[in-house]
């Protein structure tokens, strides 16, 4: 598999996750493989309960706080960590998210147990 053609797959799973367990996906994901992390710029997260609970500084606080820690948690699920280690073919060690309210754009890396290899 091409590396544009596997982080293209990376992209739609990651979403699909998303829309499944959140209840809403990204609008657009952006993944980039180096070495053995797959690094993902989400953009367009936000629901509509979510923007207007942004309108105040503790409602950005706690979505953020809630994102973050509700996808860390999410993927504490072997099931759903296997999706993504099937796909790259390397198991996850661990994960990174963030998430920037104003911007209404998250970051995760994935850290896979070892380079992701594409063709």
């Amino acid at each position: 598999m091409s590396s544009s053609h596997l982080a293209h797959e990376f992209s739609n799973l990651l979403r699909e996750v998303r829309k499944r367990h959140v209840g809403k996906g990204p609008e657009q994901v952006t993944t980039r493989f180096v070495g053995s992390w797959a690094i993902c710029e989400l953009r367009g997260n936000l629901t509509l309960v979510e923007k207007f609970i942004n309108r105040s500084p503790e409602g950005k606080r706690m979505i953020k706080d809630t994102r973050t820690t509700f996808i860390k948690e999410l993927y504490q699920d072997l099931n759903l960590r296997a999706e993504f280690e099937q796909l790259v073919g390397a198991k996850m060690v661990t994960l990174f998210v963030d998430f920037d309210v104003d911007l209404d754009m998250g970051m995760t890396v994935y850290v896979f147990d070892r380079t992701i290899h594409m063709e």
